[in-house]
């Protein structure tokens, strides 16, 4: 079987810089989950398949340049405000004849009324959600759409972005991402998100059409699941449930 394609595409300028290039996320694993021991006397989450697939599925975006916040301070007025500023950052777009600017301005921020009463809005302290300008044109073959969401379980403490799903096999333009700062940790934060920093995991799916079916369980198959269960110590769905992916 042929391995599907995501292509990852941006402006020769800045695709020439070589900076930054998106990877298998697999190629990011936390040192802390790598340290970890599993055992039989020691069971950690090391052993949990379905964890490991969390932090090697799909692909890795990096912050492009880096990205100064000051957030939730007060003004000159005495009023709550925030601040943002990228790196001047340009250049030519000599098919359409314009400039591209990967570094924010005013119009790339969401204002917290979009947003209605979601959590996020509370979390980010009722001020505007930055946007990140991303460089990369994000492409799936026919019929494929791709997640986006904060690295999985391997998330900064900072910020993370807002989920989303784009049909990458129809959309032909970067796909921007707004974040939430985490003033549930931060109530005031002055920091700089360094260029360099994971902040996107891209996981491509195919889409299809389901259907929802309910249904009882008898007692029967119930205790063949248990018994089952019982059989070995370690690595129980690795060996006999696990599929294997590969990412590259």
């Amino acid at each position: 079987m042929l391995d599907k394609e995501i292509e990852f595409s941006a402006h020769e300028d800045y695709f020439a810089l070589k900076e930054d290039y998106p990877i298998p996320i697999k190629l990011n694993i936390p040192d802390w989950y790598k340290k970890l021991e599993h055992s039989i006397d020691k069971k950690t989450v090391k052993g949990c398949i379905p964890f490991l697939d969390t932090l090697t599925t799909g692909y890795l975006l990096k912050m492009p340049q880096d990205f100064y916040i000051k957030h939730n301070t007060e003004n000159s007025k005495g009023e709550k405000d925030t601040l943002h500023m990228f790196p001047s950052y340009e250049f030519s777009d000599s098919i359409h004849a314009k400039t591209i600017n990967l570094n924010s301005s005013p119009k790339d921020v969401h204002p917290f009324s979009q947003l209605g009463e979601s959590p996020l809005v509370e979390k980010n302290k009722n001020l505007p959600f930055y946007k990140i300008i991303n460089p990369w044109k994000i492409t799936t073959p026919k019929g494929y759409s791709s997640l986006f969401v904060s690295p999985l379980n391997n998330v900064d403490d900072r910020f993370s972005i807002i989920p989303g799903i784009v049909d990458t096999d129809q959309y032909i333009n970067p796909v921007n991402f707004p974040i939430v700062l985490n003033g549930d940790k931060y109530p005031i934060l002055e920091t700089i998100i360094k260029k360099g920093t994971p902040y996107v995991q891209v996981v491509p799916f195919k889409r299809d059409n389901w259907k929802m079916i309910l249904k009882p369980i008898e007692q029967k198959e119930m205790q063949k699941n248990k018994i089952w269960h019982a059989l070995k110590f370690l690595n129980r769905y690795k060996e006999s449930c696990w599929v294997k992916k590969s990412w590259k």
